[in-house]
């Protein structure tokens, strides 16, 4: 599978570039061996357990249901699965990078920081919109959607069907693969902190939801989450090759706090009240039942100390462009003033108005590095 970019150099076999410049096809091989292994009887029983899901429960045909239902939980074989579809999102992490954005990005000529700022709006735009319609799907497809009380009802849902399991198990190993990512994509050391917050972030609330068997609000949450990321997303994306393009921030900014709010009334509606009122309040860990009172308390601040900080961080980056806004007006003012009291001379033009340097001046550091990039 030839997934690996063209370049001129060619560095030493295992070398830090080898592996950056190379990391797809390496994947792939290992990815390979798990497959190749369910070819042989001897094999087969261990690549068993990385491709396919764990843990599977048959019920039997009743008088509700006429047909069989096969039904998951989770256990620790389930490492095992995840560890093979990061190796997954890795390969197409990098067939979106080479076949897409890459071919964008040389059509464009971003600068390096809008080269990087593009790439990571473009895999998560992908990765949000996929997220989203395959999540919205099993909402439909369970009836969550038409019945809210399928929230909280019938607790702890240890039993689930076999999209949903897939749909947990496919976010846990995009997230994890976020970590090898930073290495391969060479993110810059000022950026990493960043990143791993919000990686962890991601990680803590799914696997969360999914060990405490709450996948039920889990996944309405993060469908919810993940339509507002993806218009965030999205809306950079146009933005970079427009700059001129708000609306859609104005949007992704209204739906934001909308999607702060809501989260905040579908998780105390859920924990606050409807497992509150469950009769099962016994904590049970062969049956998977945490509906106790100290349970409730942790998933709810877990949840509030989120969303506090996601608004907080929300605020700072509004604050943010408003200042940069408003900084720029009084610039904007003062070269209108001085395009009013006349034309500048040939060397005002050159060296700039009142001293300082225009962004259309020869010595413009701004024109300087839009033609290096």
């Amino acid at each position: 599978m030839a997934i690996r970019k063209k370049s001129n150099k060619n560095p030493p076999v295992l070398s830090h570039e080898f592996v950056v410049q190379n990391h797809a096809d390496i994947v792939s091989c290992v990815a390979m061996v798990f497959l190749l292994g369910l070819m042989f009887e001897i094999t087969a029983k261990a690549a068993v357990i990385f491709v396919t899901l764990q843990y599977n429960v048959t019920i039997p045909a009743t008088e509700q249901s006429a047909e069989t239902v096969s039904l998951y939980y989770y256990g620790f074989k389930d490492l095992a699965t995840i560890f093979f579809y990061m190796l997954v999102a890795i390969i197409v992490h990098a067939i979106i990078q080479e076949y897409v954005l890459d071919k964008i990005n040389r059509k464009m000529h971003f600068s390096k920081t809008k080269h990087s700022k593009f790439n990571e709006s473009g895999q998560l735009s992908a990765f949000y919109f996929f997220s989203c319609v395959w999540g919205a799907s099993i909402l439909v497809s369970e009836n969550y959607v038409s019945d809210p009380t399928s929230l909280w009802k019938d607790y702890p849902h240890t039993l689930i069907p076999f999209q949903m399991k897939f749909f947990y198990i496919s976010q846990l190993a995009y997230w994890f693969h976020a970590f090898p990512e930073l290495y391969f994509q060479k993110t810059k050391k000022e950026d990493i902190p960043r990143q791993l917050v919000y990686i962890g972030l991601y990680l803590f609330h799914i696997a969360g939801a999914y060990i405490l068997n709450l996948t039920h609000l889990g996944l309405v949450l993060l469908v919810l989450h993940y339509f507002v990321e993806f218009l965030f997303h999205i809306s950079r994306l146009f933005y970079f090759s427009d700059e001129k393009y708000q609306k859609g921030f104005s949007v992704w900014a209204v739906l934001f706090v909308l999607g702060r709010l809501l989260t905040l009334i579908l998780s105390v509606l859920t924990v606050g009240f409807g497992l509150a009122r469950a009769e099962n309040q016994v904590l049970d860990f062969s049956t998977g039942n945490f509906n106790v009172l100290g349970f409730r308390i942790g998933v709810l601040a877990s949840i509030c100390a989120t969303q506090a900080f996601m608004m907080w961080k929300f605020i700072n980056f509004q604050l943010r462009r408003w200042r940069e806004h408003s900084s720029s007006q009084p610039q904007s003012q003062k070269k209108k003033f001085v395009t009013a009291k006349g034309k500048p001379s040939k060397k005002e033009r050159e060296n700039g108005v009142n001293g300082t340097v225009t962004s259309n001046g020869a010595d413009s550091p701004r024109s300087r590095k839009d033609k290096s990039s």
